[in-house]
């Protein structure tokens, strides 16, 4: 007879090697639909490598997806922290970038620092008054931020297409509803001359690393570490656990309103419906295979990049479909899930015992 019994402790080791071991079994695992496809795996391999690290445009392509992984990943991981499901940030990224073509097409004049700077504190007031709502509701009615924020993703965009068909739309669009673009002036700069890779990777770094000393050295982060370990004990040790939950709702928001600024004001330049092709989502997935880290969502989201960028170049080569990409992230993400149960437990065999 199989038994689960929990483990004593899980060592740092063993964390660390849980997401790794599971980013390599997702890939794999991708062998077999490669191998029903009838491809050649080790070139399929090959020129998915190369299409990430084949060249200095390939490599920047991948840090440019990155970036809004690492703002909707650190999104999901701070607010998972506290137990508060944030399954928003898909509708948050989209109201961030809407504040920020709102402010940076023109309403607002100055210099480019300060308009540049400007774009940005609105996009992330944006998106953190996205989170609040389902917090609010949660804190005072005790609502479920899993449905309210989903749901809440659907309202953002229908109301960001509204935007771009009315007030928003570019009069020079030749009918596309699209916004006007950004000033030059409050467009993030390039990081390399002739690449895509903008400024909004070097404010995403820093805002992990932010988050990780928030989290492991203010009294704050330990009010949200204790928060999502025991709410009740929290509760009763004197922390106010609805403000703590309200103040994480509004940085998670803000955060994954950063990642709408950044695919905006730094890559796109104006803002259409279809600008997110699932940020929000893949960002849970980022956080997941972090184990809710800050400095761990970096390297996930560099990995789920990637897998992205890599499965494109292979999928053009090799002449597979590009959805392998999201089969791999699908992959990584139920490894993760696994790798994660056998850290917290263990199978134990044990004869089943007869009666006399």
């Amino acid at each position: 007879m199989i038994e689960i019994e929990p483990r004593a402790g899980v060592s740092p080791r063993m964390r660390l090697l849980t997401p790794l071991l599971a980013a390599l079994a997702a890939l794999a695992l991708a062998a077999v639909p490669l191998a029903f496809a009838g491809v050649p795996l080790i070139e399929s391999y090959r020129q998915m490598f190369a299409g990430v690290f084949g060249s200095l445009f390939a490599f920047t392509e991948m840090l440019t997806r990155a970036t809004p992984l690492i703002f909707t990943g650190l999104a999901a991981a701070i607010a998972f922290r506290a137990k508060l499901w944030n399954i928003g940030a898909e509708g948050q990224l989209y109201l961030g970038a809407l504040a920020a073509v709102a402010v940076g097409t023109g309403a607002v004049s100055g210099p480019g620092w300060a308009l540049t700077g400007l774009v940005l504190a609105a996009g992330a007031l944006a998106g953190a008054l996205g989170m609040l709502l389902p917090a609010a509701l949660k804190t005072r009615f005790g609502a479920d931020e899993v449905v309210t924020s989903l749901l809440l993703n659907f309202i953002i965009l229908i109301f960001v297409q509204m935007m771009l068909e009315g007030p928003l739309k570019d009069p020079m669009g030749l009918g596309w509803p699209q916004s006007e673009p950004i000033l030059d002036e409050a467009t993030l700069p390039k990081l390399l001359e002739r690449m895509r890779l903008h400024a909004g990777l070097l404010i995403a770094l820093g805002a992990a690393l932010a988050l990780h000393l928030v989290l492991a050295r203010t009294t704050w982060g330990f009010r949200i570490r204790a928060v999502g370990e025991n709410a009740s004990a929290a509760r009763h040790a004197g922390i106010s656990v609805n403000r703590t939950l309200i103040g994480v709702a509004l940085v998670s928001g803000a955060l994954a309103g950063l990642a709408g600024v950044s695919e905006v004001a730094g890559l796109k330049g104006y803002l259409t419906a279809d600008l997110s092709p699932g940020f929000g989502y893949a960002g849970i997935v980022v956080a997941m295979l972090a184990g809710l880290s800050p400095l761990g969502v970096v390297l996930a989201a560099l990995f789920v990049a990637s897998v992205f960028v890599g499965a494109d170049s292979m999928s053009r080569a090799m002449g597979v479909s590009s959805f392998l990409a999201d089969l791999v992230v699908a992959l990584s993400l139920i490894s993760v899930l696994v790798g994660g149960f056998f850290t917290r437990y263990r199978l134990r065999w044990r004869a089943r015992r007869t009666r006399p």
